[in-house]
């Protein structure tokens, strides 16, 4: 029998009739004679307004107790899709990431996954479950909650498709796969049947929302081919795999928007050896990716460093920076 693992984004459960409608989907692939695993994100806006909430009583709240709070989002997702699956007269069991043995580094709320011992959901499968699981989060040797960082739903359903060797991996999203550009903004973009895992890695790096950047490095280290597609209709999506038959004769695949993107300048710095070391040794220790890098031509052997990050790590990376 097929294995088959389908992640549903948070706007595909954005409301009591999605939810149902992906109840629906999962349960026709089972009928189809498939095993179903389903990842599931937080409903759509939960997750920014439980940080509002958090920087709401506390400026600066414990990356710990964050993790704590925003894994919430996700487990009261699962938990109403498995209740959608059983009350259309299907099994149904939701699993947050640490019961479906998601373990991470030690890291809060940018982890990475260390390991997957999927052998509950292997024996839930075979009792004919659909297993719905958390997506974006898992649980380190300590026992402590942990969360992934922005789209960890989708490292989740890519890692638990490779742990599991499964048939098929589906990524369902509000768009029919991934576009030459985000038709949201462009809507004349066309959309690609199929593109190997570097080219989506370089769309996802420089902002393209459609899949995270971590996620495909990961679909590629383990050969985890996958599919984009939308949720909210039967339209084929993208298939994502390591070479596409015309890989070679395409000059621009594809241009990506980027809006949530802050820049620091560190100016007057010396312009001497190990100094670009200590400032990008700095950010890095705090698990923040830098994009761009430009560094000013030297003026009186001092010299400017500006670099790109993500908007919603520039708080940190100035503390970071603070003391080099």
């Amino acid at each position: 029998m097929r294995l088959i693992v389908q992640k549903f984004g948070g706007t595909s459960v954005g409301s009591p009739e999605r939810i149902r409608k992906v109840a629906e989907r999962l349960i026709e692939s089972q009928r189809e004679g498939c095993r179903v695993v389903a990842v599931i994100s937080a409903i759509a806006g939960v997750t920014d307004n439980l940080l509002k909430l958090a920087r709401d009583v506390s400026s600066q709240p414990s990356e710990r107790e964050l993790d704590v709070l925003l894994a919430t989002g996700e487990q009261a997702a699962i938990s109403l899709v498995a209740m959608a699956v059983n009350a259309l007269g299907s099994k149904a069991i939701s699993l947050t990431g640490a019961q479906a043995g998601v373990l991470t580094d030690r890291v809060h709320t940018k982890a990475k996954i260390a390991n997957i011992s999927p052998r509950r959901i292997q024996e839930l499968l075979s009792d004919d479950y659909i297993v719905v699981v958390a997506g974006f989060q898992g649980q380190n040797a300590e026992g402590e909650t942990t969360t992934l960082g922005r789209g960890g739903s989708d490292l989740t359903a890519i890692a638990l498709a490779g742990a599991l060797n499964a048939d098929a991996c589906q990524i369902y999203t509000d768009v029919d796969g991934v576009f030459t550009c985000d038709p949201r903004v462009v809507s004349d973009a066309s959309k690609l049947e199929e593109i190997a895992y570097d080219e989506l890695l370089e769309m996802a790096g420089a902002g393209s929302k459609v899949m995270q950047s971590r996620a495909v490095e990961f679909a590629k280290k383990f050969s985890v081919p996958f599919e984009v597609r939308s949720s909210l209709n039967r339209n084929p999506g993208t298939l994502a795999r390591e070479e596409t038959t015309n890989m070679e004769d395409v000059v621009i695949r594809g241009v990506s928007v980027e809006r949530d993107q802050a820049k620091i300048t560190v100016a007057g710095v010396p312009d001497a050896p190990g100094t670009a070391s200590r400032i990008f040794s700095a950010i890095s220790a705090g698990n923040i990716l830098v994009d761009m890098i430009v560094q000013n031509a030297s003026d009186q052997n001092t010299t400017d460093i500006s670099f790109t990050i993500h908007e919603s790590d520039l708080g940190r990376a100035e503390e970071l920076l603070a003391p080099v």
